[in-house]
């Protein structure tokens, strides 16, 4: 994250606002006010929480599941889609809509995790994702490899984790992306990323001297593709 566009500063003007909405919603306010004995204490723990997501400061040592799953009788599924209503409120008044958007993202995968510690694997929150107008960020990329850093387990047979997508995007040189149950590779390179789905059994194949970055996402992120690279980008989607 870009300190001069976010930092330490932003962030408890943020939270105390949300929550100040928060307190007065007439969904959200009894059970926060019920759960809440120390709002100062509280919001101190949030500043923390938030700063070691979006600056990796590394401030908070809690564990926030387990702070929630306690009051699971008091929060309903339906309360996770309004406290992101607010959220996304709050942010697009306060930050900057780049930095407003990973907040909301982030905040969603949090609210879609908690739901279903809570409620079950099949709970789903109706989350208010980021407009579709803004590009999608990834939540996490990797350096950039080469045919001498990269890493071994990419070149045998893996698979994506439950509800992530990847995108390798080639910097130089051509890579070949074999995934199973597709007749024959893919061929990646500068114009052409890949895209992987969730559970995708797959491997690279290095086709030469190359250099490339994989991104992950927690929603499907092909129409990022063309948004995030200029020229003629086709995403390869195993089926």
């Amino acid at each position: 994250m870009d300190v001069d566009r976010f930092s330490q500063e932003d962030i408890m003007p943020v939270l105390s606002r949300f929550y100040a909405r928060v307190r007065h919603d007439p969904d959200l306010g009894p059970v926060f006010n019920t759960v809440v004995e120390d709002w100062t204490e509280h919001l101190q723990r949030l500043e923390d929480f938030w700063s070691s997501l979006m600056l990796t400061s590394r401030r908070y040592k809690g564990n926030p599941v387990a702070m929630h799953v306690i009051h699971a009788h008091q929060i309903q599924p339906h309360m996770f889609a309004r406290w992101l209503e607010l959220w996304e409120e709050t942010t697009n008044d306060m930050v900057p809509l780049d930095v407003a958007r990973e907040m909301q993202t982030k905040a969603a995968r949090i609210a879609d995790r908690l739901n279903r510690t809570m409620h079950g694997p099949e709970a789903v929150v109706a989350a208010r994702w980021p407009s579709d107008s803004v590009p999608q960020q990834p939540y996490r990329r990797t350096t950039i490899f080469d045919q001498d850093t990269v890493p071994s387990a990419l070149l045998s047979r893996h698979e994506t984790k439950d509800g992530t997508w990847a995108i390798i995007r080639v910097v130089e040189g051509e890579i070949a992306l074999n995934s199973e149950g597709v007749a024959s590779p893919s061929v990646l390179h500068r114009n052409h990323p890949g895209v992987v789905e969730p559970r995708q059994t797959h491997h690279l194949e290095l086709l030469g001297p190359v250099r490339f970055q994989l991104e992950f996402f927690d929603r499907d992120p092909r129409s990022t593709i063309n948004m995030n690279h200029q020229g003629s980008c086709h995403a390869y989607a195993p089926k």
